[in-house]
């Protein structure tokens, strides 16, 4: 069955590109009226205006400034991330927190800020996109790690509290997905690792899968518009690979 989204407010972090653009991509195809949330105003502004939607510069980093914060939502996705790559002595401390605030500390705000809505109106859809490294660990990737399983617990403790009132949580949790934030990581594990940057995709990133390729940014977010839809009222709580069996292991 096609999700019918129409008359929904999704709400999607990091909305300017990859997973997230994807999403709202998905979303906006299916009615919903998406809000491009991203730090990069003129992307988040570009991705909107082709989809008619609303585009909310903001800085996840800086969790202060969403502590009194009101959202509404009737689907929020929670997808915006960074990642660092490096061993834990020498891990910069203030990367390391920025990191838990962006994907740990800002996805608890703004599911407080939008579950007093969601209850009121008896519906609603959080969709938390996680990883495999939500599941499983890897060397060199200690704050996203870390974040990334503290994820996964914050989105069972909202299905908990959010099922009487009709709201479910879930993970989404890809291996690694042809998107920006993939990319960036090529030269760092080459360094680490001390290979060439043309074999990290095969030597480090593909090792743990059986199947051997990158995840794409549609495929994530075929998976999340399905989770968003009323076909998945009973859907709650899980946590979703989409990680070629990786965590199979």
């Amino acid at each position: 069955m096609v999700s019918d989204l129409s008359g929904r407010r999704a709400v999607i972090t990091g909305g300017a590109s990859g997973i997230g653009e994807a999403c709202a991509r998905a979303f906006a195809a299916a009615g919903a009226h998406v809000v491009i949330a991203d730090l990069n105003g003129e992307a988040a502004e570009r991705v909107a205006g082709s989809l008619g939607g609303e585009a909310w510069q903001v800085d996840l980093g800086d969790t202060a400034a969403l502590a009194g914060l009101s959202l509404e939502a009737d689907i929020l996705v929670n997808n915006a991330g960074l990642q660092h790559v490096s061993p834990i002595e020498d891990f910069d401390p203030a990367r390391f927190s920025l990191l838990l605030r962006v994907m740990l500390e800002a996805p608890f705000l703004l599911i407080r800020a939008a579950l007093p809505g969601m209850y009121e109106r008896g519906f609603g859809r959080i969709v938390n996109v996680s990883s495999v490294h939500g599941l499983r660990a890897s060397a060199y990737k200690s704050a996203y790690v870390a974040a990334k399983h503290g994820l996964e617990g914050l989105s069972k403790v909202t299905a908990l509290e959010g099922g009487p009132h009709g709201v479910t949580s879930n993970c989404i949790n890809p291996a690694y997905v042809r998107t920006p934030l993939v990319e960036k990581q090529i030269a760092d594990q080459a360094r680490l690792h001390g290979i060439p940057e043309s074999e990290v995709v095969e030597k480090i990133m593909l090792t743990e899968s059986a199947i051997k390729r990158l995840v794409e940014p549609d495929e994530v977010a075929s998976l999340a518009l399905w989770i968003a839809g009323a076909d998945a009222g009973m859907v709650t709580g899980a946590s979703y690979t989409m990680d070629g069996a990786w965590s199979a292991r």
